[in-house]
């Protein structure tokens, strides 16, 4: 199982409360994890806010010995031989979640999300999209238009509960409930951008396009229905490609392109499989749009030592009675060491990971009796580092169009970087406090910290790139920032004068290349 710090397995454990209990029991989940009870919000509202004092996060933590807990993880026989899989290989062969097995963290959250027979995304997720937009101009005010919104989301979890008598998750996004209009948004930055990039050194290229995780596949026909109609000339030779991991939403983005009440769409390709599958290179100018997708792409856990600052990797041990323990060993991954790498590479201003306190403080705090030896959890992006990897290797010439959450509510506490692991039960969201959770029920998806985000994306699609082309420069700005570029702000006003596009979503940017 690879090396253990000093000798002993460190394992989380808390008392349950007693509605997490109920969840616990009436889920049939397995695995000892922790479980706070507070009013958290849909992943996809940005007005949530975490109202228990007891589930904020405290600012400069550092664990203390009565936080880790050296004591017996499960009652199954830890000398049985456990084998490391991929989050891939369970894909493949698996029908039920393995056992008897160890995975890296990040495998362990990629199987839990995206694993075709037992995944989050392949049971649970559905996403909320209104049958039409709104007029914004009959609305009051933001309150009057969050209280349509409420009923309409409200109705259709009903409806699911109703039908399926299973607690399916419901989120919704920007590109829906603010549609057309959001959609539209993106399609004059992608124009205004190419019509720039075609009277230098790309003119009589075609614009082409890339969209990853395209949802119910509302900004696909928003952004072709834009250009549709205001620019023909530049539609009649485009391309537009739609790269998607979950074969269920392949199919609805499918319906969506060949929609009868409107004249389809005929310059479409939808592809199914994972952007970390691919494999053919992209030699021509094009867009590659990625809007809320890399929340959900999973993290490795990196701690350090703290006499030493060496990284440890973090990696989930799953017993034959289904109960998780997660242990360490030092870096070993080519993934994560490669990140590391990168990371300590950047130009510019140098990150210092908020989990590693100083020398100084790491050497006084190693003389006092019974204090840890390794640090807090540091979440590491490393499937975000290899999507930018991706993108530097196979569209050399892109320019990107990302947007995703920048800090969240309800994270796992403790750890820097931590996501949000959440499930709706009795018509409420429970957030957890551990990653630790039965795969398929539970949504996890993460913060991004952008600033960092764009020095290694400048920096490995900089090392990636062909000879001749361009250095990558990339520029992050605000969700509000972007609206005010390239949206129509007079669709999207209501009567009063507040402004959904502007003031919904206030925890997003956009990283632009």
């Amino acid at each position: 199982m690879g090396s253990k710090i000093r000798g002993d397995t460190f394992r989380w454990m808390t008392t349950a409360h007693s509605t997490c209990r109920a969840l616990l029991s009436n889920m049939q989940l397995g695995g000892n994890a922790r479980y706070i009870n507070t009013q958290g919000g849909s992943k996809r509202n940005p007005n949530d806010k975490a109202t228990d004092e007891d589930s904020r996060q405290p600012k400069g933590y550092l664990e203390s010995v009565r936080d880790i807990m050296r004591m017996p993880a499960t009652t199954a026989d830890p000398r049985i031989p456990a084998r490391r899989v991929t989050a891939s290989e369970c894909a493949r062969i698996f029908t039920k979640q393995p056992r008897n097995v160890t995975m890296l963290v990040r495998e362990f959250i990629s199987d839990s999300l995206y694993n075709p027979a037992y995944g989050y995304f392949s049971k649970q997720a559905l996403i909320f999209s209104p049958k039409r937009g709104f007029d914004f101009s009959k609305f009051r005010d933001s309150a009057d238009f969050l209280k349509t919104i409420g009923v309409q989301y409200q109705e259709m979890e009903s409806e699911l509960d109703d039908v399926r008598n299973i607690p399916r998750q419901l989120w919704h996004t920007p590109t829906e409930i603010l549609k057309p209009w959001y959609g539209y948004s993106i399609a004059q930055h992608i124009v205004r951008q190419f019509k720039a990039d075609s009277a230098g050194k790309q003119k009589g290229q075609p614009l082409v396009i890339y969209e990853m995780g395209g949802g119910n596949g509302t900004l696909m026909i928003n952004i072709l229905d834009y250009i549709r109609d205001n620019e023909p000339g530049i539609y009649s030779s485009m391309e537009y490609n739609l790269i998607e991991i979950s074969t269920k939403l392949a199919k609805q983005q499918l319906r969506q392109q060949a929609r009868k009440s409107q004249i389809p769409h005929t310059n479409v390709n939808i592809i199914n499989k994972s952007i970390f599958d691919w494999s053919k290179r992209v030699d021509m100018p094009c867009f590659f749009v990625a809007m809320e997708v890399i929340d959900n792409f999973a993290h490795d856990i990196v701690r350090y030592g703290f006499e030493t600052g060496e990284p440890y990797q973090a990696f989930v041990r799953v017993y034959d009675d289904g109960e998780f323990e997660e242990l360490y060993e030092p870096v070993s991954d080519p993934l994560i060491t490669d990140y590391l790498r990168a990371r300590a590479e950047l130009s510019g201003p140098s990150y210092n990971t908020p989990a590693l306190p100083s020398a100084l403080y790491r050497k006084l705090r190693s003389m006092v009796p019974f204090s840890p030896n390794l640090t807090r959890a540091e979440f590491v992006p490393t499937q975000a580092f290899e999507f930018c990897r991706v993108l530097g290797k196979y569209f050399p010439r892109h320019r990107l169009v990302l947007s995703d959450f920048y800090e969240l509510p309800d994270t796992v506490p403790n750890a820097v970087d931590a996501p949000v692991v959440q499930t709706r039960f009795g018509g409420a969201m429970v957030p957890c406090e551990t990653y630790l959770v039965q795969p398929g029920w539970f949504d996890i998806f993460f913060p991004t910290n952008f600033e960092l985000l764009k020095q290694v994306y400048d920096h490995v699609c900089q090392s990636g790139s062909a000879p001749g082309s361009s250095p990558a420069h990339s520029r992050v700005c605000t969700q509000r920032e972007f609206a005010k570029e390239n949206a129509d702000l007079g669709m999207t006003r209501t009567r009063s004068g507040e402004n959904p596009m502007l003031d919904f979503y206030e925890n997003t940017k956009f990283l632009i290349s």
